[in-house]
């Protein structure tokens, strides 16, 4: 805050603020007058000084309006004639000092001249400062302009102080030049402002340690329009607090320094269409009561709007961040369209709220959403991004889409040219990447053509009813051959949520790679957490997130896709040493072993091939019989009767293994494997092991041939 303090020799309050030294005001030192005759071709519209013209190279001289009733400008006047015409003057007068040149004490007599005793502050009616050149400091604080003030081109060269001034009229400084630093902190501007084209610079012909604002509007008040049209600002421009009743025009305004407008009020539009921000631009707690725009805006360093709220339509349609942009916490009352634009680096909405149904369009690095709140549907689409969605709140649909294209605004390609990663296909790199579902609701998610290979579902509620469109893509299970110990290990190739690869490697005791490393495909890939355990998901948890999605992937008609996650779920089961007993644990184990879980064909046709091939080997070693035996029939006669009676004798088995390891016998073997695989009697005979292994052979192979029809029919199951 700014204080006040009148001074003892009842002059005019000042500032608490220390002001720079200056030369005292001479009116005929010659060099200083050289210094305020200021040369230029165009003479001016109104009667003008004319002091120090020369023919040959100024012809105009000065270009100061004629005092009225003199010849010759403010500056220029005789100090008796100077003196008179200030003391003529009222608080309230009409002034009209275009052009002229004022040091620092001519402006301070003129504006004493016109101090207003019961305010102790200058009052002034009209005033007309146009194209004047102010060499000193000039200081307006606490003035009040009862009526039009214009400083269209008017040169500032020091400091220009208009804190706590009142502007009950127009007020006009289009094209006005402040090279030091223009405050105008506390002031009230109660009709028009305007700014356009006006440049607000340092110079390097002064030093300053006292002024740290190039541009300071803190706590201004605009109730009329506010026009900063096409405005440099080269230093810090601030505008903490002010409050902007009307429209807030800053269209091309350039920002090459910080521009902070944290806390402003915009209660008409605000515009900011294709604005330059070059360093950072800060709106947090701002509030827009109407429409904001920025469009086509450009932001090369960070931009914040945390806990902003726009009440109106916001419009960022074809903007373009080359540094992270927050909104965090901010609320969008009155947004359904927000972009599209892009960002070279990441954009926050943690904790924003969105109150009306919304379509964001980003195409960012990283789209970061933790806590975002959507009170009504949301359609996401995104490029490139990395989206987390960490306890996301969803109270209606919302849907994360991958966008195909560019987008386009106004019917223009937004540029990407600055996401694109050189050597990438745009179809791997333009895929969105959601890394964390965690705490959302997944009743109202869908998420379509994204790449959750590093997604964490852990904590999510309702993920059976989550909806996976398009071309969906989870993490592979390492590639290769593995050694676990002096046992080979290849893993089966399928779809693995991170979750399993977090715990895998965390079991394995893989150590934490580089951050800037890229992942192995032979190896598990490390948590976030690694190698914490109480951080690490087990086998329990996995396996319930692996049967919630199975169950999503069935309800969606998507047999095929859920046979991995069926699988994941047999596989933490089977690993699960708390919530799975020893007994169901052996009973997966085989299972796996036989039919990867009813999901591998190949390993249950292996399997199959290879009981049938021992089949055909034990039958021919002992089941298959030397001969066939010969039925014997005897018969008895007792008095006119003949009794007859036929035997077969038992199968025997003779010989060595030369004589049973024969084709013949393997050919016989064979018809009885194959018969037992369709679960059918040879008709063979067979020796007492021969038929005990035949009724092994007859309950394993057709479960061995189911196993592997199920693995095939899951994989093509529509």
């Amino acid at each position: 805050m700014l204080g006040l303090d009148g001074d003892a020799t009842g002059c005019r309050p000042a500032l608490n603020r220390p002001r720079p030294a200056e030369r005292p005001f001479r009116s005929h030192d010659t060099p200083l007058w050289s210094r305020l005759t200021m040369s230029t071709l165009s003479p001016p519209s109104w009667p003008y000084c004319g002091y120090g013209a020369e023919p040959a190279t100024d012809p105009v001289g000065c270009t100061g309006v004629h005092v009225p009733g003199y010849t010759a400008c403010l500056a220029h006047l005789t100090d008796a004639d100077r003196t008179a015409y200030l003391t003529g003057l009222a608080p309230g007068a009409a002034i009209d000092h275009r052009g002229t040149p004022f040091t620092h004490d001519l402006l301070e007599a003129l504006l004493n001249a016109l101090q207003d005793p019961t305010t102790n502050a200058p009052h002034i009616g009209t005033a007309k400062f146009e194209q004047a050149r102010f060499l000193g400091v000039a200081w307006f604080a606490r003035t009040l302009f009862s009526g039009f003030a214009t400083f269209d081109g008017a040169q500032f060269s020091d400091t220009a102080a208009f804190d706590l001034a009142q502007f009950s009229g127009p007020a006009r400084f289009e094209q006005a030049h402040f090279s030091g630093p223009a405050t105008f902190e506390q002031a009230h501007f109660f009709s028009a402002a305007w700014f356009g084209e006006a440049r607000f610079f340092e110079s390097a012909m002064f030093e300053r340690t006292q002024f740290s604002d190039i541009a300071g509007f803190h706590l201004a008040q605009f109730s009329g329009p506010a026009e900063f049209e096409q405005a440099q600002f080269s230093g810090p421009a601030r505008f903490l607090q002010a409050q902007f009743s009307g429209t807030a025009w800053f269209k091309w305004a350039r920002f090459s320094g910080p521009a902070e407008f944290d806390g402003a009020q915009f209660s008409g539009p605000a515009t900011f269409e294709q604005a330059r921000f070059s360093d950072t631009a800060t709106f947090e707690q701002a509030h827009f009561s109407d429409t904001a725009w920025f469009g086509q805006a450009r932001f090369s360093g960070p931009a914040t709007f945390d806990r902003a709220r726009f009440s109106g339509t916001a419009g960022f349609g074809g903007g373009r961040f080359s540094a992270t942009v927050t909104f965090g916490e901010a609320r969008f009352e009155g947004v359904s369209v927000l972009g599209p634009f892009v960002c070279a680096r990441m954009v926050r909405l943690s904790g924003a709220v969105f109150m009306l149904p919304v379509t964001l369009e980003i195409a960012a690095q990283a789209v970061m959403c933790k806590r975002t709140r959507w009170e009504s549907t949301a359609t996401l689409r995104v490029r490139y991004a990395t989206v987390d969605l960490s306890h996301a709140v969803l109270t209606a649909p919302a849907a994360v889409i991958t966008h195909p294209t560019p987008f386009t605004h106004n019917d223009l390609v937004v540029s990407e040219d600055h996401l694109a990663t050189p050597g990438v296909q745009p179809s791997v790199t333009e895929r969105v990447r959601v890394v964390s579902v965690q705490g959302v609701d997944a009743a109202h998610l869908v998420l379509t053509d994204t790449d959750l290979t590093n997604c964490l579902f852990s904590g999510a509620f309702h993920l059976d009813q989550i909806r996976l469109e398009g071309r969906t893509t989870f993490a592979d299970a390492p590639t290769g051959w593995h050694r676990r110990g002096i046992r080979p290990v290849r893993f089966s190739p399928r779809r693995v949520l991170a979750e399993e690869h977090h715990w895998r490697a965390h079991t394995a005791g893989q150590p934490v790679p580089p951050a800037d490393a890229a992942p192995d495909p032979r190896l598990w890939r490390p948590g976030p957490h690694h190698p914490d355990p109480a951080r690490t998901p087990d086998p329990e948890d996995v396996a319930a997130l692996y049967r919630q999605l199975r169950k999503a992937f069935e309800d969606g008609k998507n047999e095929p896709g859920a046979a991995d996650f069926y699988y994941g779920e047999c596989e933490m089961r089977r690993h699960d040493l708390t919530g799975t007993t020893k007994g169901e644990r052996r009973l997966l184990w085989g299972y796996w072993l036989l039919s990867g879980y009813g999901l591998r064909a190949s390993r249950a046709f292996t399997w199959l091939l290879a009981a049938m091939s021992l089949t055909v080997l034990l039958l021919m070693g002992f089941g298959l019989p030397t001969h066939d035996p010969d039925p014997a029939t005897t018969g008895a006669l007792t008095g006119s009767k003949i009794s007859l009676h036929t035997s077969t004798p038992d199968p025997a088995l003779h010989g060595g293994w030369t004589q049973r390891m024969t084709w013949a016998r393997a050919e016989k073997a064979t018809r009885v494997a194959v018969n037992s695989v369709v679960f059918r009697s040879s008709g063979q005979n067979l020796t007492t092991s021969g038929t005990y292994i035949e009724m092994t052979s007859r309950l394993l192979e057709p479960t061995l041939l189911a196993l592997g029809v199920l693995a095939i029919r899951g994989r093509i199951k529509r």
